[in-house]
């Protein structure tokens, strides 16, 4: 009897580094259907060792060769593989498989599924198990003080819903889906053994986490003889390919990852994988096997309030794909630097970060229908701004990030300026909780603790108010918040931004910044975003709305808003907090030029030091005005 196991793993969110690790550790490809037309091709769990074929006669593709010194792709169109190495043999359904589910939480487009499920003959079994890691649970909310990387409520909560639709996909197609719990490695090896499975198979990850995890699983496999099959799928390229083509070293402006990149060897492959039915379940034997969990019993307490507006699934995730590329003449002008923060009713743009993050869309399905829309649509814009663009940024700093040991921190990170930021955590705190008397900044970090998400524009706003643009605080400190409050939180992608916003990397010209006052004014005269968000403004005049502390005592009474008792004072001046941000920045990018990049920590001391006795402006607060008003802020 074949048995085919899909174990989902919740390795949830794998947010913290590890260390450096090889840009080589992930090799050669292939495709499913390539893997039946060719039989000889067939992956070999092995890293070091030299192992039997399963056919009499044949040895190992690669023998004795490290699989890291090892980087020859092979690239035959549609969907790719990532393996630990080839053997000659073909992929039978000759034993058991159990295929590891973390991210990829659709049907749709999974390659590694389509694998797994075209190993069962004779009438095998299909488990698919979903394992959660109570690492990333952190229900607390005080927890993160200042910043965790466990998952808060509104990525759980999005998390859950997806577990419960692609439960309810797979039994239309007469499997389901079963829940463990636990530490993902021992639970998964426990399964390997328990169930005897011959095949494991997996969407690769490029997130260090998955990386240890990964690494962890296969020297077990290894051990076992346990074949293993491992397809790039949750990107449009394979990052180590493109770190390949450019020498052994990441691309780290946009434009050099283009160029390197190409059009996907896909792009014009049916990817959109139609399964009639799914072998069904069998006898789990001992194994604890539980339904998709509640919040409360994962302990998290689903407090009431504004429910965020994004369901998670699969099934939500393509009708918002449907109804976005639905509207040709949008998709094809999209131009990201054009969208408006502050629309909360129909966001200007196709809101599908979170499901592209939990693998519930398909970036390359994503991919396909946007080019479709473009042979269509012969006048389109084209990247970085445009809506493929946005598609390739996530790729170009998934690339950078799989090639840079320590690219989620500063120190250790070659690409990373060192600055020597203040660790101030009464800043910190005023502005994780909205609380920072700048009702710009602080309606979008309400709407990130109610939505899990905001506008990117919007992020820009308050990562360069917290950094190089107000407070000065270390970027990792934000990037933390953001990777405990973001539905869409995703290692890569958020360490890099981060590093951007902050002109730590990426981006150099600290002089533009963000105004907390005349940026959101630009786009939302009235303020209504800030009165959705910040209730205790509503009634204030659109005058005041975005600087209420200049608002005469007599505004601000009949506004029901005094400020400093109903609503904080500034805790800072933009004026003179900007000018001191740009000072230090100047002063470290100084610093970093005159010793190459190689800055110690001692160095960055003596800076911080010099920079504290000429640079004063932080918690010197914009005082509220009496009746008779004052003057204005100037606007940055």
């Amino acid at each position: 009897m074949v048995v085919v196991v899909v174990v989902a793993s919740l390795a949830l969110f794998a947010l913290l580094a590890f260390g450096p690790f090889s840009i080589f550790y992930s090799n050669p490809l292939v495709t499913c259907r390539q893997a039946e037309q060719v039989p000889q091709l067939h992956f070999l769990a092995s890293r070091r060792h030299r192992f039997p074929a399963t056919k009499k006669g044949e040895e190992s593709c690669l023998g004795d060769r490290p699989l890291e010194k090892d980087s020859n792709a092979i690239t035959r169109g549609g969907n790719y593989f990532q393996s630990m190495s080839m053997a000659s043999s073909s992929f039978s359904g000759s034993g058991n498989a159990l295929m590891w589910f973390r991210k990829g939480l659709r049907i749709h487009d999974n390659p590694a599924l389509e694998c797994a499920s075209r190993g069962v003959t004779g009438g095998g079994f299909l488990y698919p198990v979903f394992v959660i890691d109570p690492h990333y649970m952190e229900p607390d909310p005080r927890a993160s003080s200042p910043g965790s990387s466990r998952a808060g409520l509104n990525r759980i909560r999005f998390l859950l819903e997806s577990l419960k639709d692609l439960d309810l996909s797979l039994r239309k197609l007469g499997s389901r889906l079963l829940v463990m719990k636990g530490e993902p490695g021992e639970v998964l090896i426990n399964c390997l053994k328990q169930w005897k499975v011959e095949k494991l198979c997996f969407e690769y990850d490029t997130d260090p986490y998955y990386q240890q995890l990964d690494m962890r699983v296969k020297d077990y496999a290894s051990a076992a003889r346990i074949e293993v099959f491992s397809p790039v799928s949750h990107t449009l390229f394979n990052p180590a390919d493109i770190i390949q083509k450019n020498g052994g070293r990441p691309p780290v402006s946009y434009q050099s990852f283009l160029k390197l990149a190409g059009e996907p060897s896909w792009a014009s492959s049916p990817l959109m994988t139609i399964f009639p039915s799914l072998p069904s379940v069998g006898d789990v034997g001992s194994s604890q096997i539980v339904e998709v969990p509640t919040l409360e019993e994962l302990g998290y307490v689903d407090i009431e309030m504004e429910l965020p507006p994004f369901r998670g699934g699969e099934s939500e995730g393509l009708k918002r794909l449907r109804e976005a590329i639905s509207n040709e003449k949008w998709v094809a002008t999209f131009e990201k630097p054009k969208g408006d923060p502050s629309a909360f009713l129909r966001p200007a743009t196709t809101t599908l970060s979170p499901y592209l993050k939990f693998g519930c869309v398909s970036s390359r399905y994503f991919y396909q229908c946007i080019q479709d829309v473009y042979t269509r649509n012969k006048k389109h814009t084209s990247p970085p701004v445009s809506l493929l663009g946005q598609l390739l940024w996530r790729d170009f700093f998934y690339t950078v990030a799989f090639g840079t040991p320590n690219f989620d921190q500063m120190r250790g990170n070659k690409i990373c300026k060192q600055i020597p930021w203040n660790d101030n955590d009464e800043l910190l705190t005023a502005w994780r909780e909205a609380k920072t008397g700048y009702p710009w900044i602080d309606a979008i970090m309400t709407q990130l603790h109610k939505w899990g998400w905001m506008h990117h524009l919007a992020r820009h706003c308050v990562a360069c108010f917290l950094t190089r643009g107000d407070l000065f605080v270390h970027w990792e400190k934000g990037r933390d918040v953001f990777e405990r409050l973001l539905i869409d939180s995703d290692w890569a992608i958020n360490s890099g931004n981060w590093m951007w916003l902050s002109c730590s990397s990426f981006f150099y010209q600290y002089n533009r910044i963000y105004s907390p006052i005349s940026f959101g004014k630009k786009y939302d005269p009235n303020g209504n975003y800030i009165r959705h968000f910040l209730p205790i403004l509503k009634d204030m005049p659109k005058e005041y709305i975005y600087e209420p502390w200049t608002a005469p005592l007599s505004v601000q009474t009949k506004a029901k808003c005094i400020i400093g008792k109903d609503y904080p004072k500034p805790m800072v001046s933009h004026d003179s907090a900007s000018k001191d941000c740009k000072q230090k920045l100047a002063a470290a990018y100084e610093l970093n030029k005159k010793l190459n990049g190689v800055v110690s920590e001692e160095d960055l001391k003596v800076l911080q030091r010099k920079l504290d006795a000429t640079c004063d402006s932080v918690l010197n607060p914009v005082h509220s005005h009496s009746s008779s008003g004052a003057k204005r802020q100037r606007r940055s």
